[in-house]
């Protein structure tokens, strides 16, 4: 595992080439609601 490796992450990335370990554009994070002051 490593620069070798095409199904790791790293591998993708020295070889230059994508896939479902390296997706061209990363999926967006859900937003995360502010922090509001606790109720009591």
């Amino acid at each position: 595992m490593g620069k070798g490796d095409v199904r790791t992450r790293r591998g993708k990335i020295y070889n230059g080439s994508y896939g479902k370990t390296r997706p061209r554009t990363a999926p967006k994070k859900a937003p995360t609601p502010s922090h509001s002051p606790a109720k009591r």
